[in-house]
């Protein structure tokens, strides 16, 4: 089964923290209980920390922009307002075996 189904895009997910590390530290386990529940949905392909750790980068899989701003609505990060999200939408023509379908 390919990981980006027909009729869905890639979504890059930039997250910039806009208060200081410290700040963030202590969300840190919210927020990878939302990552978990997103990977268990299908709906995030990777993520992982910024070197250096000014915030991080998730790369999603949907159906529209709306679905992943819907969901990034849900990471405690932005609903605390300790980070700004920019989202990047792409289709895909060129993939890897087996990442699309």
């Amino acid at each position: 089964m390919p990981l980006i189904a027909e009729g869905q895009n890639l979504f890059i997910v930039d997250i910039e923290y806009v208060v200081p590390l410290g700040e963030v530290e202590p969300l840190i386990p919210d927020h990878v209980a939302f990552l978990e529940r997103n990977y268990a949905q299908g709906r995030f392909l990777a993520s992982g920390a910024k070197v250096p750790r000014t915030g991080g980068v998730i790369v999603a899989v949907a159906q529209s922009r709306e679905s992943v701003e819907e969901i990034i609505g849900a990471d405690p990060f932005h609903a605390r307002g300790i980070a700004r999200y920019t989202i990047t939408e792409f289709r895909p023509t060129r993939t890897a075996p087996g990442l699309a379908g």
